[in-house]
């Protein structure tokens, strides 16, 4: 696994719940703050708040390996109540992009979340050029800890709607 093919992690449950109760809830950047160890806290950058194309936020973040930081994030795609992403870095330093997606079913939503790391530098492409032998071994690690974080921002919406997490159907993968 290398850091400049960009790799991905995605992780989606079954949540009880319309499109429109999902989207509110994932269109919160302070959802994560919630339930992540990492990310400390999220607020608007700039007079205009809200998820808009070209809205920016700031995250300040803690981990134990990597100390404390602060990023700058973009939003750069937006379909309502269906699709939202964001960039984070700056326009020519992408260091990662995370997105929601809703997909709407008979008895639920599919709530997807996912994160691809780069092509821009980040603190982990630091921690790369430093022990390059451990690139792949760095970014499974970031990989689990993302996922962990994601799963956990799921299960936090499903408890928000006031049900448990249903596994998707194998065929619905």
């Amino acid at each position: 696994m290398r850091y400049r093919d960009c790799p991905t992690v995605e992780v989606s449950e079954k949540i009880s719940g319309t499109p429109a109760e999902v989207w509110a809830l994932v269109t919160d950047i302070e959802l994560p703050v919630r339930y992540s160890s990492e990310l400390q806290s999220v607020e608007w950058v700039g007079a205009e708040e809200g998820i808009r194309v070209g809205a920016r936020f700031r995250g300040r973040n803690r981990h134990a390996s990597m100390g404390e930081w602060e990023v700058e994030c973009e939003v750069v795609e937006i379909e309502d109540e269906r699709r939202w992403v964001w960039t984070v870095g700056g326009p020519d330093y992408v260091g990662a992009t995370w997105g929601f997606e809703i997909d709407p079913g008979r008895d639920g939503v599919i709530v997807r979340q996912w994160a691809r790391m780069g092509p821009g530098p980040s603190g982990l492409s630091l921690a790369i050029a430093s022990m390059p032998d451990k690139e792949a071994r760095i970014i499974a690690r970031r990989l689990e800890e993302w996922e962990v974080g994601m799963r956990a921002n799921l299960a936090g919406i499903k408890t928000q709607l006031g049900g448990r997490v249903q596994p998707r159907p194998a065929n619905e993968r």
